[in-house]
């Protein structure tokens, strides 16, 4: 028997630890099934009509590189959301046919001793496009605001610092003239275990785990207030958050693409290829209520 990450943590906290509710809504799942009550579609959509549009939405991605390159934009987008949300193969589909030399994703570890006696944002700066470049940010300077308060990596007087500082950070770059994008991937408690399950199961997942990621398990109501308060704090008229209810990971990421693709102008931008924009699924912060 193939020996499962973490000693079997997170099968261990389905058994023990996670709430009677999530543990029957999996138990009763079928694989198509969606766990979150609230969600407004029951069924995943339909694997024909995601290709489809998919198909579409990439063709315009790369027209919208192309018309980036020829005008000098720069853009930003930042992903956020919970755990296991499908941040990583949101931007996988995002980036599959760009041009890699404009077109990257800035993935930061944990600080170095160097970088952690810096300014707090220096080191995501470091990452800012040029002219005619795209930066595709897996997490951001948002860490500070919500995994490092959870797991008590960062003081209170210093997360107020960042919240006191990001206001102006952010007017900054929108005055830069960069297109800046923040993106928040929401899922629900049932389906974000589920998704951690399939991962410790499975040998080709299984590296997308982490100690982060047992931990928190036990920390979902404590990453609830923090969320809260982040959207609360930087849901600025300059820099606002598009959230997006990813239990349907394919539908996440249709929405996720046209939200990327409406914020910026470029020859031959086709709007019935990219399509309305589900607001069941994609909205602003009140979404997540």
């Amino acid at each position: 028997m193939t020996k499962l990450p973490f000693d079997g943590a997170i099968s261990r906290y389905f058994r023990e630890g996670a709430p009677k509710e999530v543990r029957k809504a999996i138990e009763a799942s079928g694989k198509d099934d969606i766990l979150t009550p609230s969600y407004p579609y029951r069924e995943e959509i339909k694997g024909k009509d995601y290709d489809r549009h998919m198909g579409a939405l990439q063709i315009e991605l790369a027209k919208m590189q192309a018309g980036i390159k020829a005008s000098g934009q720069r853009l930003i987008v930042v992903f956020e959301g919970r755990d296991a949300a499908g941040k990583g193969g949101t931007i996988k589909v995002t980036t599959e046919n760009l041009n890699p030399r404009q077109a990257y994703v800035v993935a930061l570890s944990k600080p170095t001793e160097r970088e952690s006696q810096q300014w707090y944002f220096q080191r995501y700066v470091d990452w800012f496009p040029a002219r005619g470049e795209i930066a595709l940010y897996d997490r951001s300077w948002y860490n500070r605001a919500m995994i490092e308060h959870v797991f008590g990596f960062c003081t209170p007087e210093q997360r107020e610092k960042f919240f006191r500082q990001l206001p102006e950070f952010e007017q900054m770059i929108v005055e830069e003239g960069i297109i800046l994008r923040k993106i928040w991937l929401e899922v629900g408690r049932a389906e974000q275990l589920k998704r951690f399950l399939d991962r410790e199961g499975d040998l080709l997942k299984q590296w997308k785990l982490s100690q982060i990621d047992v931990d928190g398990l036990a920390k979902w109501d404590d990453y609830c207030k923090a969320i809260d308060e982040t959207m609360e704090r930087s849901h600025f008229k300059h820099a606002p958050w598009t959230v997006i209810l990813s239990d349907d990971k394919k539908r996440a990421r249709i929405a996720a693409i046209q939200t990327i693709l409406s914020s910026v102008d470029y020859a031959g931008k086709d709007t019935d290829a990219i399509g309305e924009i589900d607001g069941k699924i994609c909205g602003g912060p009140k979404l997540r209520e």
